[in-house]
Order: C-alpha cells, then structure tokens, then sequence
C-alpha cells in the first residue's frame, strides 16, 4: 500500500458564510470525524486538492493527512463539487483505526483484453458490469485497486465476483450474504454483425419511397 500524503490546517469558523469566504480564498471546508477523537474542522488548498482527486488512490487509499504539521490516518468518505466550476465544495474524511477492519469501493483495472480471444473478435462484445467493488481489511492490507486479468476470456465466458484474485487479508463482503451476491464483473457476448438481407431490404424500401415523392 502506498502511502499519500495531504496537508491541511484547523478551522475555528464553521457555517455556511464562513465555508463560502474560503472557497473565495482558495480554501475547501472539511471536517475529520471517527475514532475515540471529536470531530475536527480543517481546510485544504484548493488547487493542490483538485489535482490530488484526479488520481484512484485519493478515493481508495488511506491518506496521510497533516492538520498543522499533526498527521492522521485517515480515508475519503465523501466529496462535494460545485455542478459545472471546477470547485470542490467540501470533503469528508474518516479517521482509520489500524488494528480495526475497514470496508470501502476499490476500483477495478482490467488488462489484457486486448490479447484475448474475445478482445480479439470483432464479433464479441465484452462487458465491464462493475468499474469498482466493495471490500473489507484491515488498512494496512487495502490494495489502490484489484487487477482482473482477461487474457483467457472467450465468448460465452463470465467472470464473477468469486472469481476475482484478491490480495492476502481483503475479503468481498457481499459473497458471504449468498450465492445471488456472486454477481457478473466481465461478460463476453455476441454482438450485432448487421449488414444482413433485412437491412439490404429495408435500404431498397427506403429509396423507392424516396423516389415515389
């Protein structure tokens, strides 16, 4: 697990007026909460945050966070954006108890579809039904995301959340509430060819209405 570290600053002001005045500086609200500890408000560079949260792990990593010059484990629980300027509206993180399990989304990343007998068929269609997945371990075993190999995938092929290879001490909680939860994570399908006698006829239908007006 690689470790990511973000700086932020103590706020005595809370309330709608005082979170829109730092925004106006460049600031983004923030509040830290969990543990044995209070709630605690911060700000964060706007900027130096906007760049951060293009990356996966600002969303699946525990995060180094330094609250005057004080670190603390912790892991992103929400984000607000403005809905069309380029502003984060406030954040919302969560202290992490390194002896005490955690469950959070870890984004999946899928190679070698490219290689494979379905990628290579311009017949089949492979469908990602999930881009991200819910797991649960302690923090020093959470993974920045899983890897889902599709080197051997074929037509007709599905691969399922019990199949996923996932790294030593992360567990899926969904699997252990039934076989139902073992949902599709990738489906190699047949797709549309086209270009068959109905569509050749459809085509003439159409030119000779065309030509009767």
């Amino acid at each position: 697990m690689s470790e990511h570290t973000i700086k932020a600053t103590g706020r005595s002001v809370e309330g709608k007026g005082a979170s829109r005045r730092l925004r106006r500086e460049g600031a983004i609200p923030a509040i830290i909460y969990g543990g044995n500890a209070e709630p605690q408000l911060v700000q964060l560079d706007q900027e130096k945050i906007w760049l951060a949260q293009q990356n996966e792990w600002f969303y699946s990593s525990i995060l180094n966070l330094e609250v005057d010059g004080k670190a603390e484990s912790v892991i992103l629980r929400d984000i607000q954006r403005h809905p069309y300027k380029q502003v984060i509206m406030h954040l919302d993180f969560q202290r992490i108890d390194q002896n005490q399990a955690l469950r959070t989304e870890v984004p999946l990343h899928f190679i070698n579809e490219e290689i494979s007998p379905a990628g290579k068929s311009a017949e089949v269609i492979v469908m990602k039904e999930l881009n991200q997945v819910e797991v649960s371990c302690l923090p020093k075993d959470l993974p920045e995301n899983i890897v889902v190999d599709l080197a051997n995938l074929e037509l007709g092929d599905i691969i399922h959340l019990s199949q996923l290879q996932l790294p030593e001490g992360v567990e899926i909680p969904a699997l252990a509430l039934g076989p139902d939860q073992d949902i599709a994570v990738v489906v190699a399908r047949k797709g549309r060819t086209g270009g068959g006698a109905e569509d050749e006829e459809g085509s003439e239908d159409a030119e000779g209405e065309s030509a009767g007006e």
